[in-house]
């Protein structure tokens, strides 16, 4: 009888694909209340087919959980051609659990609303935008899907070669304004830019907020102390790069180091310790990836 032996290596992506599930379904969990609780009971219409299925909701009664999975599906199926399999194994597994956790949260936050009547309606969109834009930013971060936009995208790519940013505005905007047939209300409209905007700016957040990363541009004559210094006391590696100042037509030694950004301000104070005359140039970066950094997944 062979035996089947699973080595380090299938150890790790084992481990890798557990905890990328894990932090999948937390952030779906996370996108399921604010949903259920703070954007169906205010009746707000967004983008993608949450939004759509918040439509259906509202005009027929007709479950969300329910619309969502059989919208996406649907999708799939029309877009299998263009998609690619890990794309739609993903989906599925997103999609499933989302059904599901909508379905469970629904009946319950209806039960048990979380929305005390008098308050503001636009806190309410903001928060429910809040905690969409999060749960959105942990699936992405961590290579899962949620299907909708991102199917329909790749459909309008495969025949019309839409951008993927103008076809995400494109399809958001009409589901949106869709709504003024529904309720006749130029402020529905306006509360589902408002969730837009924040759910995106939450989510960009999450996804590139840990990776913020500064680059350094250093010009100093004692270059070679700030040098030492940066990778003695803040443990980061620096580059030496020759260059040629115009106006003085004199050679310079430029220093290019990438850290953190909470270690931004640490490079800052060793380089006023060193030489408070040197010329510093600072930008940021989405993200840096590589020995030392994010892993490029």
């Amino acid at each position: 009888m062979q035996n089947f032996t699973i080595s380090e290596k299938q150890k790790v992506l084992i481990r890798q694909e557990f905890k990328s599930l894990f932090f999948i379904t937390f952030g779906i969990l996370i996108y399921s209340i604010g949903y259920t609780s703070f954007i169906l009971p205010e009746k707000v219409v967004m983008g993608g087919v949450a939004g759509l299925s918040a439509l259906f909701y509202y005009a027929f009664d007709f479950p969300p959980a329910i619309s969502i999975w059989l919208i996406n599906f649907l999708l799939l199926a029309v877009a299998f051609g263009a998609l690619s399999k890990q794309f739609t194994v993903r989906t599925i597994i997103g999609v499933t659990i989302m059904s599901v956790l909508v379905g469970l949260f629904q009946p319950f936050f209806a039960a048990h609303s979380m929305i005390t009547p008098g308050e503001d309606k636009f806190m309410h969109v903001l928060i429910g935008g809040a905690m969409c834009g999060g749960g959105l930013g942990l699936v992405f971060s961590h290579n899962g899907s949620t299907g909708g936009t991102d199917i329909i995208i790749a459909l309008l790519n495969k025949h019309f070669r839409m951008s993927f940013g103008r076809a995400m505005q494109f399809i958001d905007i009409t589901i949106i304004c869709s709504s003024y047939l529904l309720f006749h209300s130029m402020e529905t409209i306006v509360y589902g830019v408002a969730f837009t905007l924040m759910a995106s700016f939450v989510c960009d957040y999450v996804i590139n907020g840990s990776r913020q990363t500064v680059q350094f541009l250093i010009i100093s004559k004692k270059y070679d102390k700030i040098a030492d210094t940066i990778n003695s006391e803040v443990n980061r590696g620096v580059t030496l790069v020759k260059g040629k100042g115009w106006y003085s037509k004199g050679e310079v030694d430029i220093l290019i180091v990438l850290v953190r950004k909470y270690e931004s301000q640490e490079v800052f104070n060793l380089i006023k310790r060193i030489d408070p005359g040197a010329l510093v140039s600072q930008s940021f970066c989405q993200g840096v990836f590589g020995e030392g950094f994010d892993k490029i997944k």
